[in-house]
């Protein structure tokens, strides 16, 4: 049985994110945490898009920070702010695990231990391991692509996002049985960077081995527009040379939204 104390402190936690959610349009703020099986603990914002389908829950922005930083062995899951929905619960009930309901708004793996809550995750990859150079880049992102999560599809995908400021935060597909709830390697990524309140992504590298043609799509085109206008996308097909392209010739005219939320 999970100690009450650690749920009321990882809801604490919880809440603390809440003023990172990027909700312009709804202005309802939702943010999450997952506790790890070796103790970390994992947060996650609501990100909003200007196509309003295309909304990042909290939860699943952690869930997806987790696998992209090599984590999948989830205990705990807890929520702050409008979290504890029927269609939320649909989405914990279809992650690997016996889940069970526990209070509103937290659930528990009950095929795992309960661990002793310890640091949170830091989620930028070693400056050392990303470099200037983009063909170490490029070598970087294939191997992160080995810790996507698609028991739907076997069909890995990778990304780094990289910032202005020099840091860099990975990204993998995450799928999940309700294809509505997949999170592409992109938005896993700049969901992320939302949560850790980054500046804006200078570049996106991407690995799409198993289709020489990849690029990003249509939802992720829409995000990058939003979120990374003036970066630049660079796509590595495995066999082919990298292209690489604007954010904005990707998705020429993109909806901003501006006339939005007043």
């Amino acid at each position: 049985m999970i100690d009450p104390q650690v749920l009321d402190e990882l809801a604490r936690r919880a809440s603390g994110f809440l003023e990172r959610a990027r909700v312009p349009y709804s202005r309802r703020p939702e943010a999450a945490i997952i506790l790890a099986a070796d103790g970390t603990w994992i947060p996650g914002v609501r990100v909003e898009s200007a196509s309003f389908s295309l909304a990042i829950p909290a939860l699943l922005n952690a869930v997806s920070t987790a696998h992209a930083a090599g984590i999948t062995d989830l205990v705990v899951l807890v929520t702050a702010g409008r979290g504890a929905s029927a269609t939320l619960g649909a989405y914990v009930r279809g992650l690997p695990g016996t889940w069970e309901r526990i209070t509103g708004a937290a659930w528990v793996n009950r095929e795992m231990d309960i661990p002793v809550l310890g640091a949170m995750l830091d989620p930028f990859l070693e400056p050392s391991s990303t470099g200037p150079d983009i063909e170490d880049e490029i070598a970087l992102v294939r191997n992160l692509a080995a810790r996507a999560f698609v028991p739907e599809s076997d069909f890995r995908v990778g990304c780094l996002v990289r910032f202005k400021d020099g840091r860099a935060l990975p990204g993998v597909n995450v799928e999940h049985p309700d294809w509505g709830n997949i999170l592409c390697a992109e938005r896993n990524a700049l969901s992320t960077a939302v949560t850790w309140s980054c500046p804006e992504p200078e570049r996106l590298v991407l690995t799409c081995l198993d289709d020489p043609t990849g690029t990003p799509c249509g939802a992720c085109r829409q995000l990058l527009a939003e979120l990374a206008p003036t970066a630049r996308v660079i796509m590595d097909r495995g066999v082919a040379l990298a292209e690489t392209r604007g954010v904005l010739d990707l998705l020429p005219g993109a909806f901003t939204g501006v006339g939005l939320g007043k």
